[in-house]
């Protein structure tokens, strides 16, 4: 099963991105990359957001993919949905930063001016688990 939902993880490119903080949870919709053994999907924003600000102050974090664009209409209960908990992890290595920014360039070439921005921050997040929801009742839970 872990085999399928790193499948569902490297063959999209946009998640919900779950952060909190002071009681308070923010949901972000977001351009996203993970890296060859999916367990780590990177993400950029503003250091003046408030996404980034919450993972400042709470690193746990919560990822949402699916497969709702392909399963519309009458075909709704097939969709997919893999939850991916995790943490971010800031990265201080400016040649992992840099191989990060060019990964996220070639998958999103929209996101070329906002990351050569001063502001733009990597986000990292190592992952803990995954919970795929497959159709409306078949659930599997894989910890990493």
């Amino acid at each position: 099963m872990l085999e399928t939902m790193t499948e569902l993880l490297k063959t999209h490119d946009i998640c919900v991105l779950a952060t909190e903080a002071d009681g308070k949870p923010h949901c972000s919709l977001m351009a996203y990359v993970c890296d060859e053994n999916c367990r780590h999907v990177y993400m950029v924003t503003d250091r003046d957001s408030l996404k980034f600000r919450n993972l400042e102050k709470s690193p746990r974090v919560s990822l949402l993919v699916d497969t709702r664009e392909t399963h519309g209409g009458a075909r709704r209960s097939e969709t997919k949905a893999l939850t991916v908990d995790g943490t971010y992890k800031p990265i201080a290595d400016e040649t992992t930063l840099s191989d990060i920014r060019e990964k996220l360039l070639k998958a999103h070439p929209q996101l070329v001016v906002f990351l050569a921005s001063l502001s733009a921050r990597i986000i990292s997040v190592e992952i803990e688990s995954f919970l795929l929801l497959d159709g409306l009742t078949d659930a599997s839970y894989e910890k990493l």
